[in-house]
């Protein structure tokens, strides 16, 4: 499929089994077209953890009379993360491999659509695990909601002590701000949705993921989708465990560059995907005003710091309680998260209040993008 120029702990993946018992959907696919989904996958350097995504890819149970077919779109990984696509390529003809010159999410993406030939387009992620009948849910969800991008909510879980203190930030309504993407047991519509599911026609009438991007392209597309009268609908029956960093630094460094990107969506469209993703860069916009009055005012200073304090000691008890809660771990587990999760928190709002003014400088001073915020972090 040609796509239209737009310039711009974990669950173990299951061995296949039997069939899933969903409906045979065959309204999701044209007369005359086969039913094939195709799953789409950008990847570079994840020689560790590329075979676990084929595994739980290939492994999909479909509704009777689907078959699916996975393409990567490789971005010159020099870890060997080539060398074991291609080695799986050749004993499994439901995948390909593609090249990603440009190394960078969105292209990615779009060489994978170009190539697709499914009726259906499905995204994964390498460091997301899924249930096996993660597709299925997709297919059942599209059919039910007659949506143009279905997909399940966005379910992180932590590896190691520091990873664990960032899922359960992630996961916690006080620090993302009440966003949908998060509840998992929310179904209904939703401004954005984790990975996607789509209607192969979806790409002909909105266009592919915008290319000018590094970060924050999933978001982009949405927020054009819905522009064009798309409705976006989230599923609490499609599973999947997103692995986030397992590191301050890391931690930072990643919601710097998605707030680095977020003024080019602004500028583009002239809005923010939602209101809450502009709540860290006026928080950073206060303390900078801030501590420029301090020579002759203390009070503004203190006062912020003390209530944002207060706030971090509130969102950390309700993280660690809510990961406690939601894990089944024992309620001393509770205590070790807690003196990391103010880190965290405060990572996740400056990392991406600072990266949000950093674009918008760039973008009004017109400076050219730098390195560090064109390569991916991990």
């Amino acid at each position: 499929m040609a796509v239209p120029e737009n310039p711009a702990h974990l669950a173990e993946p299951a061995a296949p089994g039997p069939r899933a018992a969903t409906p045979m959907l065959p309204e999701l696919a044209e007369p005359g077209e086969a039913r094939c989904v195709s799953i789409i996958v950008p990847c570079r350097n994840e020689c560790a953890y590329i075979d676990a995504l084929c595994d739980a890819a290939l492994a999909q149970r479909l509704p009777e009379g689907w078959q699916l077919e996975l393409l990567v779109a490789d971005g010159q990984s020099d870890d060997g993360t080539r060398a074991r696509l291609d080695a799986r390529a050749a004993q499994e003809p439901r995948l390909r491999v593609l090249d990603n010159p440009q190394r960078i999410v969105s292209t990615g993406l779009n060489a994978c659509l170009a190539q697709a030939r499914g009726a259906v387009i499905v995204r994964m992620d390498v460091h997301t695990r899924f249930a096996p009948d993660y597709v299925a849910q997709c297919l059942a969800a599209l059919a039910r909601s007659g949506a143009d991008n279905v997909g399940g909510p966005w379910v992180a879980r932590g590896q190691g002590a520091w990873g664990r203190a960032i899922a359960a930030a992630f996961q916690c309504r006080w620090v993302v701000g009440g966003a949908r993407s998060r509840d998992r047991a929310y179904e209904g519509e939703v401004d954005t949705v984790y990975l996607g599911c789509w209607p192969r026609a979806v790409f002909a009438r909105v266009g592919g993921f915008d290319e000018t991007l590094v970060r924050n392209q999933d978001d982009e597309h949405n927020l054009r989708l819905r522009r064009q009268g798309g409705r976006i609908w989230q599923s609490a029956r499609i599973h999947s465990w997103y692995v986030p960093r397992d590191a301050l630094g890391a931690l930072f460094r990643q919601q710097f560059q998605y707030g680095y990107w977020r003024p080019f969506v602004l500028r583009k469209h002239g809005q923010p995907g939602s209101v809450r993703q502009i709540v860290p860069m006026m928080f950073v916009a206060a303390l900078a005003v801030s501590t420029v009055v301090l020579p002759f005012f203390y009070a503004p200073l203190a006062g912020l710091l003390l209530a944002y304090a207060a706030y971090l000691g509130g969102a950390s008890l309700a993280a660690a309680r809510g990961a406690v809660q939601d894990t089944a771990a024992p309620r001393g587990a509770r205590w070790g998260l807690l003196w990391r999760l103010p880190a965290v928190i405060a990572a996740y709002h400056l990392g991406y209040g600072l990266g949000s003014w950093r674009g918008m400088i760039d973008i009004l001073w017109q400076r050219q993008t730098g390195p560090a915020m064109q390569d991916l972090t991990r």
